[in-house]
């Protein structure tokens, strides 16, 4: 057999699997994992068909210039093809994207342009009105805007569809899908209403979109917020096609990402935030049926692009998703407990490039410095940095000859007055109970407290 010639026919004919670890009631619950497309994602699909669409049409010369607007997935299959076929691509994307995409387009060689994630469509800097906005300011530019492009659901019709029904053996009674660009929706509900018009669509959508109450009273209020990548909206997508759309659930956060984090640990797939939306609603959909049925959703991408989000259990816990036994002092307000193992630290005789490199991979300004447990002075990068300049070998210098030795200590059970003196005053907050190092209260610490406790 003749090994592939080029990454972009490895795109689709993804596998099947059955969950079997989970509560799925009567059904039979199937994933088709798009996590295995090369690049990473359902979203290879939707962007090598426009891509190919618009060489047809004429429309892409070779050597153009792509313009989009993606929460990332649609970037990533953009970039992906784009690389592949010698064009340049500028993406307009959400503050919210993670930063693993974000890295991951421009190693593939894309243009990224952060815009605001906190406004609506209309505002011109909505990552779609910005978008366009830039194709209409050059001229030789193709915006391919998979909102109304046909080619999006096309895909899904002439290939995904398809393959899910081969693979479930031509029985599907469910269909769970999440809405974006609404092209899955869009293209999926025309091949099933071909072959099979009795197959039902289930929306998993997250909180905060405006797409549950669309599909249940058919009118929707102000959308809300929500930290789900790559569905959900604040608008109808035209692309989506809501008739056979029978049942729809809206997932929290917290819900969505427990699902992702357990459909790794359970079933060893390692899926994105958006994958923890429709599993969760699959599951409620699956447990709330009284006979059998056979059901199938998407893992529509993979988890790598999430680890510093949803499989950071100290993100989680900052953003409020994950809580701690409340303990009424202090401790409440520091993330990185020592106790936990969490604190990033140096003992006295590590160097001073150990000190540095521990600051620049955790992006952190100050060190604790521990000796059995037990604080003995705390590193800067004032104090690392007036020790560098005064040394021909400076980063082979120990920890001791640098760190500050008078270390001024709050204990735990201080006042908040207290806290915020000392952060008057200059310094972090170093919490102790007596003479055992308990971790560190910095600024971002007290917000993030307060964004939880007065929300």
């Amino acid at each position: 057999m003749a090994a592939p010639t080029s990454v972009l026919s490895l795109i689709g004919n993804t596998p099947l699997l059955e969950l079997t670890q989970f509560d799925t009631g009567p059904c039979r619950l199937f994933v088709k994992l798009e996590n295995q497309n090369p690049g990473g994602s359902i979203k290879d699909r939707v962007a090598l068909a426009m891509i190919e669409e618009a060489e047809q049409q004429g429309r892409l010369k070779p050597g153009a210039t792509i313009i989009e607007a993606t929460a990332g997935n649609t970037g990533l299959g953009l970039a992906l093809v784009a690389a592949q076929k010698g064009y340049r691509l500028v993406l307009v994307v959400p503050d919210k994207m993670s930063r693993e995409k974000i890295f991951h387009l421009r190693a593939l060689g894309a243009e990224v342009l952060l815009t605001r994630s906190d406004v609506a469509k209309g505002h011109p800097d909505y990552y779609q009105d910005y978008a366009q906005r830039l194709a209409h300011s050059q001229p030789d530019a193709y915006y391919i805007d998979q909102f109304n492009n046909p080619a999006n659901p096309l895909a899904h019709y002439r290939s995904t569809g398809p393959e899910l029904w081969r693979q479930m053996d031509e029985q599907v009674d469910a269909v769970v899908v999440g809405v974006g660009s609404g092209g899955t929706l869009g293209g999926l509900a025309r091949y099933f209403a071909d072959v099979s018009p009795d197959t039902e669509f289930v929306l998993a959508d997250p909180q905060g979109s405006i797409l549950t109450d669309y599909v249940q009273r058919g009118d929707y209020g102000e959308a809300g917020s929500w930290r789900v990548e790559g569905i959900g909206e604040d608008f109808v997508p035209p692309l989506a096609d809501f008739r056979q759309v029978r049942h729809a659930y809206a997932i929290s956060d917290a819900d969505a990402f427990a699902s992702a984090r357990d459909l790794l640990r359970l079933e060893g797939v390692l899926a994105g935030s958006s994958s923890g939306t429709l599993l969760s609603a699959a599951l409620r959909y699956c447990q709330a049926q009284s006979e059998p049925k056979r059901v199938a959703t998407l893992v529509c991408d993979s988890g790598n692009k999430y680890l510093s989000k949803m499989f950071n259990d100290y993100w989680l816990l900052e953003q409020g998703l994950i809580q701690r036994p409340h303990l009424g002092d202090l401790r409440d307000l520091i993330t990185y407990r020592h106790d936990d193992r969490a604190t990033v630290a140096v003992t006295p005789d590590d160097t001073l490039a150990v000190a540095h490199a521990r600051m620049r991979l955790y992006d952190i300004s100050q060190l604790p410095v521990l000796e059995n447990d037990h604080l003995v002075g705390i590193l800067d990068e004032w104090d690392l940095l007036n020790s560098v300049k005064q040394d021909s070998r400076p980063f082979a210098r120990r920890v001791r000859d640098a760190m500050s030795r008078h270390v001024q200590t709050l204990a735990y059970t201080a006042s908040h007055d207290a806290l915020l003196s000392t952060f008057d005053r200059g310094h972090v907050a170093v919490i102790v109970d007596g003479d055992r190092f308990l971790g560190l209260i910095t600024r971002t610490d007290v917000l993030n407290h307060w964004r939880h406790t007065l929300n």
